[in-house]
């Protein structure tokens, strides 16, 4: 019993982590999408240059973050509000 139940937590907690994954990296594309159509030369020296590209690179990283964290601790708390009652 205890190692069936422990097989079925490690694949829960496989899935989770592969949707929590897979939903960072589309929110990490979609923020360097939406990110193209910022005009960093304003900012940037060279933003073709290399530099200018790693930069837009991790800009796109850290919004993706952000974005994908607010998401996932949403589809968490609406999952527990039906606990709540």
């Amino acid at each position: 019993m205890n190692t069936r139940l422990s097989a079925e937590l490690s694949g829960a907690i496989g899935t989770s982590n592969m949707i929590s994954m897979v939903i960072s990296l589309i929110c990490v594309a979609l923020s360097w999408w939406s990110l193209q159509n910022l005009k960093l030369d304003l900012i940037i020296r060279y933003p073709k240059s290399p530099q200018g590209r790693l930069l837009h690179l991790l800009l796109a990283i850290v919004l993706g973050h952000f974005v994908a964290g607010f998401l996932l601790d949403y589809l968490g708390w609406s999952g527990l509000i039906g606990r709540m009652f």
